[in-house]
This record gives C-alpha cells, structure tokens and sequence, in this order.
C-alpha cells in the first residue's frame, strides 16, 4: 500500500491501519495453492467500473479479524505470473465471508483463517496500480523485508529461549546438584550460544542493508532459511534439557516450540530459499 498505492488509497486506509483502528490482512494462499502463487484461481474480473471477485483464501493471517484485506487474483489466467493483480477488499463488502479459524497447533493468536468470496464487487480503483498484471512482482516487492523480518523473530526466540532454559537447569536439583553444573548441559547451552551470537551478527548486518535500501532476495533469504533452521533446533535441544517438564504445556519452552516450527514454512519454505539461493551461484 506504502509502495504501490494511489494516494486516495493511501488517504483511505492507512491512518486506519497505522492506528490499529483497522486490522490488514493479505491473502494469497489458497488450498490448492501454497508457494506456486502463479498458479491461484480466485478471479477478478472487470465489469464496467468495477472487479467481481470469485475464490476461495486459506491460511490467511488475521483473516478472522481484519478490516481489509489485500486479494491476490488472477485477472488473466492465461499469463501465469503476469495475470495476477491485487485488490483491497474491505471486509464489510457483500459477498465476502469469513470461514473457519483454523485451529493451528501454534500462534493461536493470529487467528489464521479460511476467506470466501462469492461476487464481490470492488471499485476498479480498488486494484493497487493502475495496471493489471503487476500483482505478482508487487508481491516479490517486500519479500525480503518480511523474510528479515522473520529471521529477526527467530533471533529474539532464541534469545528468549536460551533465557529460559538457562533459568531452569540453574534452579532444577538432580544427582546432588543443579543440572547446570553437568558438563553436557554447559557444552549444549555453549552451542546454543554461539549459534545465536553468530546468527544475530549475520542479521543486523542485514537490518543495516535493508535500511539502505540494499537487501537483496539473496541475503534475505539465506537469513530467514539459516536463522529459522537453526531456530528449530537450539529449542528441541533446550526443551529436552527441561526434561519431562519442558512437553508440559504449562512451561514456556512448550509453547516456544509449536510457535517456531512454522517459521521453516511461512514466508516462503526453507526449500524456496535454497531454490532462491542456488539460483544466485
């Protein structure tokens, strides 16, 4: 909307966002579609002055609750990546409808839900530009800011991570001692550490490109796919220094451990980065 959007568009709808009167939302994935975002089938089709929209969205982030939502379509389906554009549909419009929360088994807060809709009719100046086709590149647009941007979550939640376990095995009595004090848990936390220094390092210097305007799909890519796999595994190896209790959903190492595993999928899958970082070779 910052980038690609007319200013009457800019003027409707972003105090709202910006305030948090108004929840956004973006919906691209659908069922039968999840990384081949060319492949979609949700249309729109024009009609006078305005688009009709037809389709099906899962998987969308705050779909429950949002206000407006940013509709990835295809207005040529015979172009492939070149026939998608992107529409705002406001969530009071008719035909659009809302279905199941679906029920994840982490970040529950979200509230990620199906999104249906059954003629909707927007105003052409709803589409974002003014030419239809460029959806799909709009998309690419702020890739790399949202996959740094994960990448950034995935430092703070190994940070947090270690905080907590490092808590824990000083506090928790076994064999006569704390379990810190066993060599395996030092040299297991010593590993964690290290990981978590060197993929925060390798991060910020990626926050700094991007500031300037110079993070590449490359360098973004290769710090969400590094930073969420090794995010995956410093909490499996902290969560079994917690021992019985860390499967207990009542500690937060538990809860820590459903949030993260989606961090390999959204935002583009640890396999589409390798795809992304191979290509550049």
């Amino acid at each position: 909307l910052l980038e690609f959007g007319s200013e009457a568009q800019k003027k409707a709808w972003v105090p709202k966002l910006a305030s948090g009167e108004w929840i956004g939302a973006i919906a691209m994935t659908e069922p039968d579609t999840g990384s081949d975002l060319a492949a979609i089938r949700t249309r729109a089709v024009r009609d006078g002055d305005h688009y009709v929209i037809n389709g099906q969205k899962t998987f969308t982030t705050l779909g429950q609750m949002a206000d407006l939502v940013m509709v990835a379509c295809k207005t040529n389906p015979e172009a492939g990546a070149k026939g998608v554009s992107l529409f705002f549909v406001e969530a009071s419009t008719p035909g659009f409808e809302r279905g199941r929360k679906l029920d994840k088994m982490g970040l529950r807060a979200h509230a990620t839900g199906e999104l249906y809709f059954d003629n909707v009719r927007v105003p052409a100046e709803n589409m974002l530009g003014d030419v239809e086709g460029r959806g799909f590149k709009q998309m690419m647009h702020n890739l790399a800011q949202e996959r740094i941007t994960i990448a950034i979550e995935g430092i703070a939640m190994i940070e947090r991570v270690i905080e907590v376990t490092v808590d824990y095995v000083k506090n928790r009595k076994a064999f006569g001692g704390v379990i810190f004090d066993f060599q395996n848990t030092q040299f297991v936390l010593a590993e964690c550490k290290a990981e978590a220094t060197i993929g925060k390092v390798y991060v910020d210097t990626c926050v700094a490109q991007h500031i300037k305007g110079e993070l590449d799909a490359v360098n973004a890519s290769i710090a969400k796919l590094w930073v969420t796999e090794v995010q995956n595994k410093i909490i499996d190896r902290c969560l079994q220094l917690h021992g019985g209790y860390g499967y207990m959903n009542e500690y937060p190492i538990a809860q820590l451990y459903k949030d993260a595993r989606v961090a390999r999928i959204y935002g583009g899958t640890s396999e589409i980065m390798k795809l992304i970082i191979a290509r550049s070779m």
